[in-house]
């Protein structure tokens, strides 16, 4: 009897212990939204491909040291960095650095990514964007691994 007692006390500190490493982990590495932020469209891979075929301005938002070790054909690097902030949808943006000089023209179309859906650095950036008064802007959420798993250019 004594035996079963402590199998069922070392399944349920077992199973605490579990759920409560999972919670911790699904926290550490958030997803973000899945719809995209007002004033800003969500696009997949093919769309963003149209979009650059169109002369659209294509925004790797990662620090520059992952741009430098790969990206999307063509796109530039404007690097969401130090992102302080936190990682939620109603994130506060002065906590934050997004240098906006290199995008100028608020009437291009621009398509901003990072690296998938537990990277905020992407939708910060099309949250800044909009709210300072971007018109096209767009926000590849699949980022470079969806871009890459589709063997599409990269440089």
């Amino acid at each position: 009897m004594k035996s079963i007692k402590q199998l069922s006390i070392a399944l349920i500190t077992f199973g605490f212990m579990a759920a409560t490493g999972a919670s911790y982990a699904a926290d550490a590495h958030p997803e973000t939204p899945t719809v995209a932020p007002a004033g800003v469209k969500l696009v997949d891979a093919k769309q963003v491909q149209e979009l650059q075929a169109k002369g659209a301005v294509i925004v790797d938002t990662r620090k520059a040291s992952e741009f430098g070790e790969g990206s999307i054909k063509g796109a530039i690097s404007v690097p969401y960095d130090p992102e302080k902030s936190a990682k939620a949808a109603d994130f506060d943006a002065t906590q934050d650095k997004f240098d906006m000089a290199k995008l100028a023209d608020k009437n291009a179309t621009i398509v901003v990514f990072c690296n998938s859906g537990t990277c905020f650095k992407s939708y910060k950036a099309a949250v800044v964007l909009s709210k300072n008064g971007y018109k096209n802007v767009n926000w590849y959420r699949d980022g470079v691994p969806d871009w890459k798993a589709r063997k599409l250019p990269m440089e």
